[in-house]
This record gives C-alpha cells, sequence and structure tokens, in this order.
C-alpha cells in the first residue's frame, strides 16, 4: 500500500509521473528507517536496546503512510531536499503524538482515523499554507490529468481498495477483534465506492462521472472507520459510516477544494483534506460515538481485548470516549503547530524550492524521454515524406 498504492494515486499529474511514484519511493524507504528509530525509543526500549519486530515494522508503515499523505498535499510544489527534511520532522512529531495518544491517554486507534490519517492531513494542509505560491497559475496547464495518467492512478486506487482491510486489522488482537476489523472495513469501502459514483454522477456535468472523485473518495471508507473498525461497529454502522464518508469526500472535491485555495490559500494538489482531513475527524468523532455505547453486555469477554481500561473498572466508557475525543484535539494541535514551524524551515532559500513556473513538472529533476517531452506541447508534428528521394 505504502509503496505502489499510494506512489500510484499521485500519478495523475500529467507531467509529475517520475516524482509521484520515485519520491513516494524515497520517502517511504526513509521515513521506514527513522520511525523505527523515533518510535522504537518512545515505545521499544529495554536495557538499551531498540526491540524490532513485525510489528516494529508495520508501525513504523503506518508513520509512512503519514508521511506520504502530507506529501499528497505539497506534491509538485517541493523539491526532494524539502521532501526529505519534511519526513525528517515529520516523523518525530507523528511519533510524538502517537505517544500521547496510545501511551498517556490510551485512546484506542486501530486504524489510525487520527494517528495517520487526520494527523498527515492537517500536517499537509498546514505546510501547504506556509508554503504557499502566490503565482502557482504559471504551472495551471500541467496541474491537470490526461487520460493515461488517471489510468495509472486508479491502480494505486485499486491496490489502496483491496488491502485497506488488512491495513487496519494489522495492529489489531488476532481472532475476532481482527475479524471484526476487516469486515467492517471492507463494508464501508463498499458503501462509500456506491456513494462516489453517485453523488459524483449528481454534481457532474450532464450526469458525467469524475475520475478524480473516483480516485479518491471511494477510499474514504477505508478512513471512516479507522479508529472504530474493532469496535462493535456492526455492519449497518460500518455500511452508513462509509456511505457518509463517500458522500462528504466527493462533495468536498466538487465544492470545498476550489474554496481552500481561493479563501485559505491553502494549494492541495492531490486533496487530501477531502480523503484523509475530513473523513478522519468524521471516523475520530465515531469512535467518540461508539466507545460511549460500550458495555460490558454487548461486548462480553472481547471487553479486554478492545477496552481494557473500562474491562477493568479504571475508566467508564464515558471516560473513555471524552480521552478518545482529546486525543482528537492533541492530533490536530501536533499537527498544526508542527508543520507551522516546520514549513517556516521548508522555506530557507539552500532547499532549492521550484519557481511558481516550474511546478508539476518532472524536467527540473528527472532526464526525461524526447517524445515524453515533445507530449508537454502538443502532439508530435509527423513531416511529409521527400517524394523527391
Amino acid at each position: 500500500m505504502v509503496f505502489l498504492g499510494f506512489g500510484f494515486l499521485m500519478a495523475f499529474l500529467q507531467r509529475y509521473g517520475f516524482s509521484s511514484v520515485a519520491f513516494t519511493f524515497l520517502l517511504a524507504a526513509f521515513a521506514l528507517q527513522w520511525a523505527t528509530l523515533v518510535q522504537g525509543f518512545l515505545h521499544s526500549l529495554h536495557g538499551g536496546y531498540i526491540h524490532v519486530g513485525v510489528e516494529s515494522m508495520i508501525n513504523a508503515d503506518f508513520c509512512a503512510g503519514a508521511v506520504l499523505i502530507s506529501f499528497g498535499a505539497v506534491l509538485g510544489k517541493t523539491g526532494p531536499a524539502q521532501l526529505l527534511l519534511m519526513a525528517l520532522l515529520e516523523v518525530v512529531l507523528f511519533g510524538a503524538n502517537e505517544f500521547v495518544l496510545l501511551s498517556v491517554l490510551q485512546v484506542r486507534d486501530a486504524g489510525g482515523s487520527m494517528t495517520i490519517h487526520t494527523f498527515g492531513a492537517y500536517f499537509g494542509l498546514v505546510l501547504s499554507r506556509v508554503l504557499y505560491k502566490a503565482r502557482l497559475e504559471k504551472s495551471k496547464q500541467r496541474r491537470g490529468s490526461v487520460y493515461h495518467s488517471d489510468l495509472f492512478a486508479m491502480i494505486g486506487t485499486i491496490f489502496l481498495w483491496l488491502f485497506w482491510p488488512s491495513f487496519n486489522s494489522a495492529p489489531t488482537t488476532l481472532g475476532d477483534g481482527q475479524h471484526r476489523t476487516a469486515l467492517n472495513t471492507y463494508y464501508s469501502l463498499t458503501a462509500s465506492t456506491l456513494s462516489t459514483f453517485a453523488l459524483s454522477a449528481l454534481v457532474g456535468d450532464n450526469g458525467r462521472l469524475d475520475m478524480v472523485h473516483v480516485q479518491n473518495a471511494a477510499l474514504a471508507g477505508g478512513v471512516v472507520v479507522g479508529t472504530a473498525s474493532e469496535m462493535l461497529l456492526t455492519p449497518f454502522g460500518a455500511l452508513a459510516a462509509g456511505f457518509l464518508a463517500g458522500t462528504v469526500s466527493t462533495l468536498g472535491y466538487k465544492f470545498f477544494t476550489p474554496i481552500l485555495e481561493s479563501k485559505f490559500k491553502i494549494q492541495d494538489t492531490c486533496g487530501v483534506h477531502n480523503l484523509h482531513g475530513m473523513p478522519g475527524i468524521l471516523g475520530a468523532l465515531l469512535g467518540v460515538l461508539v466507545t460511549a455505547l460500550a458495555t460490558h453486555d454487548a461486548y462480553g469477554d472481547g471487553l479486554e481485548s478492545v477496552f481494557p481500561l473500562i474491562a477493568q473498572g479504571q475508566r467508564s466508557a464515558t471516560s473513555q470516549a471524552v480521552h478518545q475525543l482529546g486525543g482528537l484535539l492533541v492530533t490536530l494541535m501536533f499537527a498544526s503547530v508542527g508543520a507551522g514551524l516546520g514549513g517556516l524551515l521548508l522555506k530557507l532559500p539552500f532547499l532549492d524550492s521550484p519557481s511558481d513556473s516550474q511546478c508539476f513538472d518532472d524536467q527540473l529533476y528527472w532526464e526525461v524521454p524526447e517524445e515524453h517531452e515533445d507530449e508537454a506541447h502538443g502532439p508530435l508534428r509527423t513531416e511529409e515524406p521527400d517524394t523527391q528521394a
């Protein structure tokens, strides 16, 4: 999901395919290593050594996912040096936020609606605001997609969709909890896919579908059940949550993204606010609701694995729900303050940010084949054959 799904999902830009896929490759490889160390210091330091295993590898992958979500907000407007510095800072903040939520507040967030999606989205959005480019319209002709770039992006979408149930269920307790998480995620994704197609046709010109909606909003169901998927959400609850997330995400792409840019000066290239930001907050609030409704009778022996503090009598369901809400507020604070300060560092001139007229273009960083260069300036002209030869 991290290397293939995110990489190809961002390959929709007509002139930025190399950078989308390859910078995803670079950032994920770097973040995996750095997150293993940062999370190791915070969670698994024993006798002066960091203990690693499959679980630590999965958690580092999750951290890399948050970094790539932020990358989506600044895609095409940042250079590789800026992106590596962003990853260096964000992994530390991610680790600190995760430590506060999971170890101090002891909230439940198996699929990362708060720790991954909300944090990654709002970190990227605030960063995009700090790095605002006033004359980005100079690169406007390269900001769109073409037929084959949208097709490549759909590869990323399908890959993410297929594996999202395992993404959410990987850190959960083996057995019923893990099965429940996978099923809830699956039902939510199917509902968000249906609502995306329906809303896209409803708000589209002449009832036609928009590929941007399908590529992104269809995945919102996986985000919205990240927190609550291991809880007793029920299949109907998962379907309702997915349908709502797909609806909100599609409407966000159609109406809210232009407002973000024109009124708030946030240039969100991939629309991470619609896929990860709003559904992430909805997922956190859904987790608050389902937590408040938790009872010993409903969960039985399974209460210990989902809500250990409630099972042990240390917290009431209401108290745990309040802590869940607190976790959302802490996440938003870490993301916004951290990105605001980090963005100032990313503006340093020696980091070689692309100019307003050079954004969304592979040629700035890559050896681009000549045929591809010609495509940027229109179709190749075919000369008349030399009849006198």
